[in-house]
């Protein structure tokens, strides 16, 4: 017997009420989405504007940053609405399917990116006399397209088995549309989404992870028979070490919250673990980035006080 209703609307059950500490939440996350744009976009304008960062790893950093851009963009907006401006806290079925879409590809995009600078920095660090040539800048876009291309086309399988499922209910306990709870809630047969969404979690995550752990068990082979190549290791890495911990970390969050029983896990806690990682990755990547890399920050300075790089005039000639 079929019991699946045309709904046009999901409720995101995720949300409390907090009373009137919505306002300053309200406020707090408006400042960490201009935050959030703001860092991801002048990490990305100090790259395309000063030459000298026209480099593989830097261009990598720059895909990064734009993907930090395209997965908060889809969630701030939404969170923000439902937060303080609507009564019951809702999103339409249409708007629901494009959340998860581009939050399950910046998830993606994520771990290809982390991958694909791992293995530039495998190829600086154990093979510096052949980086350029390795790392050419055909190579580099070409990685970059094919992270992009990838994760796109693998869950526009997951997404158009996702949108024919058929609704028995209409209610997600969660601040965003998620597609795993989605999928509970169908009436239809799902044995096509459980398959695919196994293999995109092989060519999600153990692929680029498997790169990344070839790579550091490269590096640190390497390292551990020269004290410069660890220190140039230590300069380079420990920023692309700690986003990928923050990444991974903000993943295991969101899968404790949306697969483990939830009976005796706190409201507040359930949505700090389920916001963790789309909110906090784009914001903390790029100070990350931006503190660490001296290069990036000799360019934001020139930037910031343009007349500290100005060279005098010599009149003696």
């Amino acid at each position: 017997m079929d019991n699946s209703t045309h709904f046009t609307t999901i409720i995101l059950a995720g949300y409390i009420d907090i009373g009137n500490i919505k306002y300053l939440c309200f406020i707090v996350l408006i400042l960490l989405f201009v935050a959030v744009i703001i860092a991801n976009q002048v990490i990305i304008g100090i790259i395309w504007k000063e030459k000298s960062l026209h480099e593989p790893m830097y261009v990598l950093l720059c895909s990064l940053c734009v993907n930090e851009l395209y997965g908060s963009i889809s969630l701030f907006p939404s969170l923000l609405n439902n937060m303080l401006l609507s009564k019951i806290p809702e999103v339409s079925l249409t708007l629901c399917h494009a959340q998860i879409f581009v939050l399950y590809t910046y998830a993606s995009l994520e771990f290809c990116n982390l991958a694909v600078m791992s293995y530039d920095r495998y190829v600086a660090i154990c093979y510096p006399l052949e980086y350029h040539r390795i790392m050419s800048p055909a190579k580099t876009v070409t990685l970059i397209a094919l992270g992009w291309s990838a994760s796109l086309l693998k869950f526009s399988i997951n997404f158009s088995l996702s949108v024919r499922l058929k609704l028995c209910g209409n209610v997600i306990d969660k601040v965003w549309c998620d597609n795993y709870m989605l999928v509970k809630l169908a009436c239809s047969e799902t044995t096509a989404n459980n398959i695919s969404g196994l293999i995109g979690i092989i060519v999600t995550i153990v692929a680029p992870l498997a790169l990344i752990l070839f790579s550091y068990a490269k590096i640190l082979r390497v390292c551990l028979k020269s004290r410069e190549t660890t220190k140039k290791a230590s300069s380079t890495c420990t920023s692309h070490i700690f986003s990928l911990l923050n990444f991974s970390v903000g993943c295991l969050f969101e899968m404790i919250e949306s697969r483990f029983n939830k009976v005796s896990m706190p409201p507040v806690l359930r949505v700090i673990l389920s916001l963790y990682f789309p909110i906090c990755t784009p914001l903390i990547n790029p100070i990350m980035y931006g503190m660490r890399l001296s290069k990036i920050k000799s360019a934001l300075k020139k930037c910031i006080y343009p007349w500290n790089h100005i060279k005098p005039y010599d009149n003696s000639l």
